[in-house]
């Protein structure tokens, strides 16, 4: 693939992205500006507040409720884990568990488990275990390929 970068004195930014057909590369390229544009809506106490798909460390189903954890709050989202699963996996998140849907970019280090469980370690120092119903989809994901496949 040929990247052109050029930076302008004047004028309004713009990314322009062409290609033949929807490779991998190409793929990874358009899900990170769609993820740059996307956001989610999560309430603290009584207050909607508009969150970064990119800012969320991870969501947890806790009682029947969700909850967006990012850096510094902990935020209430009105969508069960199974729509938020459908309209995050192409922004490089991961279902990782029956309760916990994580997001991969902000994973730090990973370490295998017995029973074919890995603990991931993610930027803000807390473990978020990845149970072995999901291991081995995550291998796969890792490695590139659909969780599916």
């Amino acid at each position: 693939m040929k990247y052109t970068i050029r930076r302008i004195q004047k004028g309004e930014d713009e990314l322009i992205l062409q290609y033949r057909k929807i490779t991998p590369e190409v793929e990874h390229i358009l899900c990170f500006f769609n993820r740059e544009q996307s956001k989610l809506i999560g309430w603290q106490d009584r207050t909607k507040i508009l969150l970064n798909f990119s800012d969320i460390l991870y969501l947890e189903s806790v009682d029947g409720k969700t909850f967006a954890c990012t850096d510094d709050a902990v935020l209430r989202v009105d969508y069960t884990l199974a729509r938020l699963e459908q309209l995050l996996y192409e922004v490089n998140f991961f279902r990782c568990s029956k309760s916990i849907i994580l997001n991969i970019d902000k994973i730090k280090c990973l370490r295998s488990l017995p029973s074919n469980r890995i603990d991931a370690t993610i930027i803000s120092g807390e473990h978020i275990l990845i149970s072995r119903t999901y291991a081995s989809d995550f291998r796969k994901r890792l490695k590139g390929g659909a969780a599916s496949e």
